[in-house]
């Protein structure tokens, strides 16, 4: 059973986020096991969920966060659902450092 909501993978780090659109405000919020027992990443961006808005709102915030340039964060899964999958692009053991960071403090 996984304990956090990333893994590594070739070239960079995916990540499990629960995104909340039309949140108020862009932030990433804690980490959360959900009843299935996924653990995700709680993500709640301002932008609707219409075209496609709130997934670019959700990779701009992480590209924001981890200090990436936009072009290393691309949604990979879930773009219609709430639990959605994105890859960040670069060295795996900085991004996952920032992120245990992040999630700490939005914790």
């Amino acid at each position: 059973m996984a304990h956090e909501p990333w893994t590594h993978s070739a070239g960079g780090v995916i990540v499990d986020v629960r995104l909340t659109p039309r949140g108020g405000r862009d932030a990433i919020e804690g980490i959360e096991r959900r009843p299935d027992g996924k653990v995700v990443l709680k993500a709640r961006v301002r932008a609707a969920p219409f075209e496609g808005q709130a997934n670019t709102a959700l990779c701009r915030l992480f590209a924001d966060v981890l200090d990436a340039a936009p072009r290393q964060v691309t949604l990979v899964a879930g773009a219609t659902a709430r639990v959605k999958r994105i890859r960040i692009a670069g060295a795996a053991d900085a991004i996952v450092e920032k992120l245990q960071r992040l999630a700490k403090v939005a914790s």
